[in-house]
């Protein structure tokens, strides 16, 4: 049986409550939500159930892909992009930037977008159910729970799936996306 003094190493230092950071994935989690609804409310109006279908593929892989990118940063290692930064490597000075900030940048692709995703995918296979059971005359309770099924499925499968390839190659998955991200945001010399 473990001491309470044996414990003592493994016990991290409290930390403060970020407040700032806490308002502002806030904030973002509202604008990315609302430009999301408002995206899926205006396509969704009078549109065929196959391009609601092609809408709730579109949010469940947007989901599952920030959920990758979340991940990879969690995993990833800092070191090699320090060296390829020290050679001007393009991207390499925004991974490190991410690296270093994982606990955010993990919390904003996995929590805000990819829950949001979820959310707006379920929403708008609501639309999809009700869409297609007026259409094809299916009982509308037993098309929504097969839709809501697809839906559930297909974004925890997609995310199991993302999660393992994210830590095998997650300096390489990280890497790629921060040389996206280079060409708008210039990480911290």
């Amino acid at each position: 049986m473990a001491k309470s003094d044996d414990l003592k190493p493994l016990q991290k230092k409290k930390q403060r409550t970020n407040y700032p950071w806490i308002i502002k994935v806030t904030i973002m989690a509202f604008l990315i939500s609302f430009s999301f609804s408002f995206i899926s409310e205006s396509v969704l109006t009078d549109a065929s159930a196959v391009t609601g279908i092609i809408l709730v593929l579109v949010f469940i892989f947007i989901g599952i892909i920030f959920d990758i990118i979340g991940v990879s940063v969690t995993s990833a290692e800092e070191k090699p992009f320090h060296s390829m930064s020290a050679r001007k490597v393009q991207g390499a000075d925004v991974a490190v930037s991410l690296v270093k900030n994982a606990e955010k940048v993990s919390s904003f692709c996995c929590d805000v977008v990819g829950d949001i995703c979820g959310i707006i995918s379920g929403s708008a296979g609501v639309v999809v159910a009700v869409s297609v059971s007026q259409k094809f005359g299916f009982d509308l309770f037993l098309t929504t729970l097969l839709v809501t099924a697809i839906i559930a499925s297909l974004t925890i499968g997609g995310k199991a799936i993302g999660k393992g390839v994210a830590i095998n190659k997650g300096n390489y998955i990280l890497y790629e996306f921060a040389k996206v991200i280079s060409y708008i945001y210039k990480g911290k010399k």
